[in-house]
C-alpha cells in the first residue's frame, strides 16, 4: 500500500524596507537634504552599481555613520507592520531576506521583535562607510532555494526589483505596495496593498 506523503513545512521570506519599515535611505536623503540618495532598488535593479553611487555620494558630503544611524533611531516599523509580523509568525516561520546592511537592520529587528534578519555588512572606517560586504550575490534567491532543498514550502513577499528572483524562485511570490514600473515589468506576480490582505494571501498559499 502506498504511503501519503507528508506537505512540506511551509516557511514566509519577505523583504525588509518597504514591506516592513521605510526605505532607509529615503529617510537619510530628506533628513540631510541630498535628494540623490532617494535613489533605490525601486528605481535601479543594479544593487552594486547602486551602493557605489551611494557612497560616493556620502563621501562627497562627509555623511557619517553615526548621522545615519542618528536618522535611523528616528524611525519606526511602517503602520501595522508589526501586527502583521506577530500574526504571521504565530501561523509559520518567517525569514527576512534582505539587501540592507546588519548595521542598518539591527535597530529594527528589536522593534519588530527580533525576527531573523539574513541582509549583508557595511565596512565602516573612521565612521565612514567606505565599502560593503555582500553575504552572497543574490542572496535572496539562493536562500530561498537553500529553504527549497530543505522541503520547505516557500512562499515570499517583496516590492522591488531585488527581490523578483526570491519571488520567482520561491513557491508562490507576490509584491506588496509595489511601485507600478516594477508591477508593470513583472505582472506575473499578483501585488497586494494591504497587510490584511498580504497575510490571508500567504495563509492561503501555505494551507494555513
Amino acid at each position: 500500500m502506498a504511503v501519503a506523503q507528508t506537505p512540506h513545512q511551509g516557511i514566509v521570506a519577505l523583504d525588509l524596507e518597504g514591506v516592513l519599515v521605510p526605505e532607509i535611505w529615503i529617510a537619510v536623503a530628506e533628513s540631510t537634504g541630498i535628494p540623490e540618495l532617494r535613489r533605490t532598488t525601486r528605481d535601479e535593479p543594479n544593487y552594486d552599481l547602486l551602493m557605489r553611487g551611494r557612497i560616493e555620494i556620502l563621501n562627497q558630503h562627509g555623511l557619517t555613520m553615526s548621522r545615519i544611524t542618528q536618522i535611523i533611531a528616528g524611525l519606526t516599523p511602517l503602520p501595522g507592520a508589526l501586527e502583521f509580523l506577530d500574526a504571521l509568525r504565530e501561523r509559520t516561520q518567517v525569514v527576512i531576506l534582505s539587501d540592507t546592511f546588519e548595521q542598518f537592520g539591527r535597530p529594527f529587528m528589536r522593534l519588530l521583535n527580533w525576527p531573523t534578519l539574513l541582509c549583508h555588512r557595511l565596512i565602516i572606517q573612521d565612521d565612514h562607510i567606505v565599502d560593503f560586504e555582500l553575504r552572497q550575490e543574490d542572496q535572496k534567491r539562493h536562500a530561498v532555494n537553500a529553504f527549497k532543498n530543505l522541503n520547505y514550502r516557500v512562499v515570499a513577499a517583496g516590492d522591488s526589483y531585488n527581490d523578483t528572483a526570491m519571488l520567482a524562485a520561491a513557491d508562490t511570490g507576490f509584491l506588496f505596495r509595489a511601485p507600478d514600473n516594477v508591477k508593470k515589468e513583472f505582472a506575473q506576480f499578483v501585488a497586494l496593498e494591504s497587510y490584511d490582505d498580504l497575510l490571508q494571501h500567504l495563509s492561503r498559499a501555505l494551507n494555513l
